[in-house]
């Protein structure tokens, strides 16, 4: 089993429970798509966004407990904010 680093974070909003939550997992390495779609799942929530670093830039792929889609806004957010405030805040 592997550990992937996840974070619940509210988008559009400055206080907590509040806005549009989702997901964001960090990987080193794109998993399976049948594996991030039953963890999109098991996250329950509108949105999992999974990062995976690629030289300075990241990339980005967004699931649904039911599938996945090709944008989300508030994942994007969600997973700017982890990346800017906790992986690279420099």
């Amino acid at each position: 089993m592997k550990d992937i680093p996840l974070y619940q974070v509210d988008a559009f909003t400055c206080g907590q429970f509040t806005g549009n939550p989702a997901a964001v997992c960090v990987l080193n390495d794109w998993l399976t798509d049948d594996l991030m779609q039953q963890i999109a799942m098991e996250n329950n929530l509108a949105e999992t966004a999974f990062l995976v670093p690629d030289g300075k830039e990241w990339l980005i792929r967004w699931f649904t407990p039911v599938t996945e889609v090709d944008l989300c806004g508030h994942g994007t957010l969600a997973s700017s904010l982890v990346v800017m405030e906790i992986l690279e805040p420099e």
